[in-house]
């Protein structure tokens, strides 16, 4: 878990924020940290250069002829990628040791960011692929992407999504299951690289998937990091606290610190953009 935990930090797949210097996030709120799991992949440019082929992938080639496409790139770079094939056989051994394989009858990814990791699983775990696209249309793969169809019915089989970050479940409930109940399918697990821990775990549950993380974004994280020499003290009390209560601990360090809303407004354009839609949304209850 060590390992995971410095790649985590190495390839800024999770990257924690200066003293005083939150980030930004799209919401126009802020926290301490970013995940993007993706950058597990290898390193930010290796999976930002990926999506860049996924994106090319969309607008110039069939559908069915996709899958096979992005399975070539992610098995060259789990074949030369310590980094990726280390996270990548972790994840295949706890699946292993979690779920029922011989119940798994396809594994599925949705489009983009969890085909870095779906494609190369279902080949170590030799079941057939299922990609899903934004549309909710699918392509199944069989297990080494040599033989790729648009596929209309399941016939009740039991599926494994595989993503790489979970949130809060909402694009598994406004796509990738009700894309596999369409085709008569169901998703019964998913199994994600990093789990941030917001409520994306119970709102499975309630749907009845069962839900698996390799890594936690928790407390224990933190200190493992703080162990590591990763993190400082004063980063590992940032990271508590805002685990604890987001909005109160955001809402009290831009109270305590005003010139932050100021600086960012004067920032470059995203910061301050961000900047006026908290401030416009009074998204931290600043003005009582």
């Amino acid at each position: 878990m060590n390992d995971l935990t410095s790649y985590l930090f190495k390839t800024n797949a999770f990257r924690v924020c200066e003293e005083n210097k939150p980030f930004w996030y799209t919401s126009g709120k802020i926290g301490p940290y970013f995940v993007n799991g993706q950058f597990l992949y290898g390193s930010e440019d290796d999976a930002n250069k990926l999506l860049k082929y996924i994106d090319d992938e969309l607008e110039n080639v069939s559908k069915d002829k996709i899958p096979q496409d992005i399975f070539a790139k992610v098995l060259y770079q789990y074949e030369n990628n310590i980094t990726y094939s280390t996270v990548i056989n972790s994840l295949v051994y706890y699946i292993k040791a979690n779920i029922p394989v011989d119940e798994i009858d396809y594994v599925s990814g949705g489009e983009r960011r969890d085909w870095y990791f779906s494609n190369i699983v279902a080949y170590l775990l030799r079941k057939p692929h299922i990609t899903i696209y934004k549309d909710l249309s699918a392509v199944v793969s069989s297990y080494n992407f040599s033989k790729n169809e648009i596929v209309s019915k399941l016939e009740k089989k039991n599926v494994l999504h595989v993503a790489d970050l979970l949130n809060q479940a909402s694009s598994y409930l406004r796509a990738w299951i009700p894309a596999i109940e369409n085709i008569d399918g169901k998703i019964l697990w998913s199994a994600c690289v990093i789990d941030r821990n917001d409520g994306g775990t119970e709102k499975l549950v309630e749907v009845g998937v069962k839900p698996y993380a390799l890594i936690n974004i928790d407390l224990e994280l933190f200190d493992r990091a703080l162990n590591l020499g990763i993190i400082n003290e004063t980063q590992l009390n940032m990271l508590k606290d805002f685990k604890k209560d987001q909005f109160n601990t955001m809402r009290n360090f831009l109270i305590e610190h005003p010139e932050f809303l100021e600086n960012a407004l004067n920032s470059d354009e995203k910061s301050s953009k961000r900047a006026k839609l908290c401030i416009e949304s009074d998204l931290y209850n600043l003005k009582n």
